[in-house]
């Protein structure tokens, strides 16, 4: 479509150009829900995907479940047992995590992935968070009832996340920030559990990892007898783990076979070393009740904590510092699970969905005396090589754990702790970004690079949380610092030549910055720029508060160093100059320098990388067509390309921007701060005199002057100024250049014919 002709004052300019809708508020909250009891019963039918699978389950995605859920069981057992130890909790209370989590998870899932239970970081954050409570309130709450509390608050926190529909929040860290406090856990985690695969004591393990690590040097000559149960079952879990990858890639037929041994290497490994454990130390227990190495000793059977949670307010009050980091941590690390997982098996997961599910488990696990749970990347990883169909795998899990905790608990009495230091070890290893991934931070954004070293050496030197704090930090300065110091270009031109078609040669336009960068462009290529008297600009980001001072700098200080000063102000007295104006210096002929510059008369502004505008940005464009106005010393036209968004057509109209109407007419705010009476009015026929200028008389040209009486009312709609794209901004605003050289060319002749 072509709006033929537009009423500018008196005059009659002919503009290419669609006719460019413009949004209201109304028309949003019509169109906001077209059928709100539709839309409404898929809200709370959305709660519960499992409605969406559970019609269409069959024989061939139950043996895929079967197979999946009894492996990731199976390897739940000696994990949780070992996490529930970091936590400084008795180890079934991670047994009451990896139930609960496993089974109710599948109820919420949209990831048929992850498993959901007890992980190392949240454990190591629970028991710096007991730590601290018993520190500041001694003696006053057990640590079960801790970290139960705990995970009663976070679950609530998470799922009120969910059902407001804010997963969005996550989009907040981005990858490097995550694997780096992830890396620096991991670090903080092996550290601490290398005391117990030696057998060390007379240290705190809890302490800072480079002391940690400082300490478990110094009291190597002190290792006990441990050291031969921990070190023998980290060396087997590895020496499994390598001869099954390399039987696999040997024979590929029995690759499976390989996988399922090297899966069930943790089990087995538990199972030797608590066989050997019982038959080392059930004749040698002293008077005291101690044994030469130290194991488990009784785990109680089945669930002993089952009913409401106790829930002490002054507990609540206590743990209000812990609940972001305990929820960060809930939140990133299992929704960095989940999608990573998704991303590779080809399925899309709902954070919002996640994050009730997440929510939900840790609410319900209170009940049955569980501690915070979330994601486990090593499970995770597990179930979904062992082929999971659906997130009903969960439900077998659970059972095993159920079976274990029931059947088993009297075996668990001879584990050693330092073969769960082992397996421990073994699992959280895993998590620490390997060298080509963190060079691939490194060319990508070495700024990201930054970030992530940042996080690691935080957490390594002080503590998770902060190490949380300063990924989360960092990240968010990271952003800010580019959306308020986005990349921005003024444009030239590059003529194409395509192919020939019928013996003619077709070319096209192309807009690239005027002075390109060699690395980006072919430094033969030539940049052509606009017609004098009209610059074209680019800018790289939504248009917004924090960076709308940046590119008004940017447009007016090139004007005032490449475009002709509209007023000869060597004709000023110096009294008369605007203060911040104090003219050139001595002996220098600031008149015949500026007269070499071309006459700015319009300026093209390319929106197609802006999705969001705000008022303060309007009113930064209002300031820049001010400032330039009054350099040139007379009305400029400002043109819009490529606006997307009727959001922003509407902004911009509301500014006076694309309709045509003399920027003498419209006020200098658009949202004044400080109210104030006597803003600028509408000007007289033949002055406009400007009181914030310091006194300086600007010409209203003649096609303007008379705009407020004859000119008929602009509807919103016809605005010639916003462009379908940028070429046609250009030619616009050229043309209108060229219309008004011709009349300046005809006004002379006029002239001339009168004088003769």
């Amino acid at each position: 479509m072509f709006s033929t002709a537009k009423r500018y004052g008196k005059r009659i300019i002919g503009y290419p150009e669609e006719s460019v809708p413009v949004v209201s508020v109304s028309d949003w909250v019509r169109h906001l829900s077209r059928d709100p009891k539709r839309e409404v019963l898929h809200y709370f039918r959305s709660l519960f995907p499992i409605i969406g699978w559970i019609t269409r389950y069959n024989l061939g995605w139950l043996y895929g479940d079967v197979v999946a859920g009894l492996t990731v069981g199976i390897v739940a057992v000696p994990q949780s047992m070992s996490y529930a130890t970091i936590a400084t909790l008795p180890p079934q209370y991670g047994l009451y995590s990896a139930f609960v989590g496993t089974f109710v998870y599948c109820l919420f899932a949209t990831s048929k992935d992850v498993s959901i239970g007890p992980v190392a970081v949240m454990s190591l954050t629970v028991s710096q968070i007991i730590a601290r409570v018993n520190k500041a309130h001694p003696n006053v709450w057990s640590s079960p009832q801790i970290a139960t509390t705990l995970a009663f608050i976070c679950g609530w926190i998470t799922f009120g996340l969910g059902i407001l529909r804010l997963g969005w929040v996550v989009e907040f860290i981005p990858a490097p920030a995550v694997g780096g406090y992830m890396t620096g856990s991991a670090i903080n985690i092996v550290a601490g559990q290398v005391p117990g695969l030696m057998g060390e004591t007379g240290f705190n393990t809890r302490a800072d990892t480079y002391e940690v690590i400082i300490n478990s040097l110094k009291y190597l000559p002190k290792t006990k007898l441990d050291a031969a149960f921990g070190l023998t079952g980290l060396a087997s879990l590895y020496l499994i783990r390598i001869f099954c990858d390399i039987l696999s890639r040997r024979f590929p037929r029995r690759k499976r076979i390989f996988f399922f041994i090297s899966v069930f290497r943790n089990a087995f490994v538990i199972i030797i070393l608590t066989l050997a454990s019982w038959l080392y130390c059930r004749h040698r227990r002293s008077k005291s009740g101690s044994y030469p190495i130290k194991i488990l000793q009784t785990v109680p059977r089945g669930f002993h904590h089952v009913g409401s949670p106790v829930i002490d307010r002054q507990l609540v009050s206590a743990l209000a510092g812990q609940y972001p980091v305990a929820t960060i941590i809930l939140v990133l690390e299992h929704i960095a699970i989940a999608r990573s997982f998704g991303r590779r098996n080809g399925y899309k997961i709902n954070p919002n969905q996640e994050l009730i599910a997440i929510g939900v488990t840790n609410t319900v696990g209170t009940v049955f005396g569980a501690y915070p749970a979330t994601g486990s990347f090593s499970r995770s990883a597990l179930k979904s090589k062992s082929g999971v169909r659906t997130p009903a795998a969960g439900i077998l899990s659970s059972i095993v754990v159920i079976v274990a905790l029931y059947g088993l608990t009297s075996a668990f009495y001879w584990i050693p702790t330092a073969g769960l230091s082992a397996v421990i070890i073994h699992a959280v290893a895993d998590l620490v970004t390997s060298p080509r991934q963190a060079y691939s931070y490194w060319r990508v954004s070495p700024m990201e690079f930054v970030i992530w070293a940042a996080s690691v050496l935080v957490t390594v030197f002080s503590t998770i949380e902060i190490g949380i704090y300063t990924a989360v930090a960092s990240s968010a300065a990271l952003l800010l610092v580019r959306i308020a110091r986005p990349r921005g270009y003024f444009l030239g031109k590059v003529t194409l030549r395509g192919d020939k078609r019928d013996d003619v040669s077709e070319t096209r336009d192309v807009f690239v910055p005027l002075n390109p960068k060699p690395t980006v462009m072919n430094a033969a290529v030539k940049v052509t720029p606009p017609e004098p008297g009209v610059i074209v600009y680019r800018f790289e980001e939504s248009f917004l508060y924090p960076n709308s001072y940046l590119l008004n700098s940017v447009i007016v200080d090139y004007v005032k160093e490449h475009m002709r000063r509209g007023r000869d102000m060597a004709a000023v007295k110096l009294s008369d100059r605007p203060w911040n104006d104090p003219g050139p210096r001595p002996g220098h002929d600031e008149s015949a320098e500026n007269l070499k510059r071309p006459e700015l008369r319009a300026v093209v502004i390319d929106f197609s990388g802006i999705s969001q505008i705000d008022t303060t940005a309007v009113q930064a464009l209002i300031d820049t067509r001010t400032e330039l106005e009054r350099w040139a010393d007379h009305p400029i036209e400002f043109h819009f390309a490529t606006i997307l968004s009727p959001w922003i057509r509407r902004a911009l109209i509301a500014g006076g921007f694309g309709t045509g109407v003399a920027s003498s007419s419209i006020p200098l705010e658009i949202a004044p701060v400080v109210p104030y009476r006597g803003g600028r009015k509408v000007p007289t026929p033949d002055k406009l005199h400007d009181e914030e200028s310091g006194g300086s008389i600007q010409q209203v040209p003649s096609h303007l002057q008379d705009v407020e009486d004859e000119s008929e009312p602009i509807s919103l709609v016809d605005t010639p100024f916003f462009h379908f794209d940028l070429i046609s901004a250009v030619r616009a605003a050229e043309s209108g250049l060229a219309r008004l050289h011709s009349q300046t060319s005809t006004t002379k002749s006029d002239l001339k014919v009168e004088e003769s």
